[in-house]
């Protein structure tokens, strides 16, 4: 006879146990889109404020706060899809085209084709995990916000006023940030952790921490970290004065310097240069520095 399965949490609507929600802690991390969607919709069904923060530092996001930089709108559009020339002609945008079939003075997903284009349209850019899992994101009600290693310090500060404002205005967290390292794709589809990811994510997670220590003290900010979020800001630390070498010895990096792409992981590595707060508002990604007020309703 077959044992009964053990007893342990119930699971919810979405298949899994809400055990991995990390809902004991405001900032939490998961990999991927099915997580980040799986954690983001926990949230928002329990009525919280809801900000998510893709991080896919080789390179969409970085690519996204490169063109925050310049003023430029990104639209994020799902890998693959046939809609994609029809949805840019739609709204008279420039269709990024796939790093390795672009020509000099095309728009890619390279970050060094958009800081050299000319162009002043808004991008449509396909990718196969950031842009995918932010056009997701944005569908279930959550605050999409592109974070890099370029802007995380900007990010953090962006994410560290509400998280303030909502201990000052309840004496409890209500809001919870969601940091996301979107990973890569094996061949047959499968996700790859990419550690670039994990040290973006990193990075963020501990600049929150820094400010928030620094407004409420050691205390009120000690369970700010999931164990997962803070395992990805132990990472960060242990790379942060290399990190310009690390991202070029890792498996994707390496995988674009050999490429030709060197520029893109050098431009990946610029710590902290952007002060670009890329906010997912009407299907696009805008600088949040003129959205410091919005929040989301809940």
């Amino acid at each position: 006879m077959a044992e009964a399965p053990a007893s342990g949490p119930p699971e919810d609507s979405f298949g899994w146990r809400s055990s991995h929600s990390q809902d004991r802690h405001p900032v939490r991390l998961d990999w991927g889109p099915d997580a980040a969607l799986a954690l983001a919709r926990y949230a928002v069904e329990r009525g919280g404020s809801v900000y998510a923060v893709v991080v896919d530092v080789l390179s969409f996001t970085t690519s996204v706060s490169v063109a925050a930089d310049a003023g430029l709108p990104v639209l994020p559009f799902r890998w693959g899809h046939d809609r994609a020339r029809e949805f840019a002609d739609e709204r008279s945008a420039v269709l990024a085209q796939p790093r390795s079939h672009t020509s000099a003075g095309r728009v890619s997903l390279s970050p060094r084709s958009i800081r050299d284009t000319k162009a002043r349209s808004a991008i449509v850019l396909p990718s196969p995990n950031g842009s995918t899992i932010a056009e997701k994101l944005g569908e279930c009600g959550a605050v999409v916000v592109a974070g890099a290693l370029r802007n995380r310090a900007a990010v953090a500060q962006w994410l560290s006023r509400r998280l303030i404002a909502h201990v000052a205005e309840s004496g409890g967290h209500q809001t919870v940030v969601l940091l996301v390292p979107a990973g890569e794709r094996w061949p047959d589809g499968s996700l790859r952790p990419a550690v670039e990811d994990l040290w973006g994510a990193g990075g963020v997670a501990a600049a929150i921490l820094e400010r928030l220590e620094v407004a409420l003290g050691d205390d009120p900010a000690s369970g700010l970290l999931s164990p997962e979020a803070h395992a990805a800001r132990l990472a960060y630390d242990g790379v942060r004065d290399r990190l310009p070498a690390s991202l070029a010895e890792c498996a994707s990096g390496r995988e674009l310097v050999e490429s030709g792409w060197s520029d893109d992981v050098a431009i990946a590595g610029e710590l902290d240069s952007s002060l670009s707060v890329p906010v997912l508002v009407d299907g696009a990604f805008r600088s949040g520095t003129s959205l410091s007020d919005r929040r989301p309703e809940g």
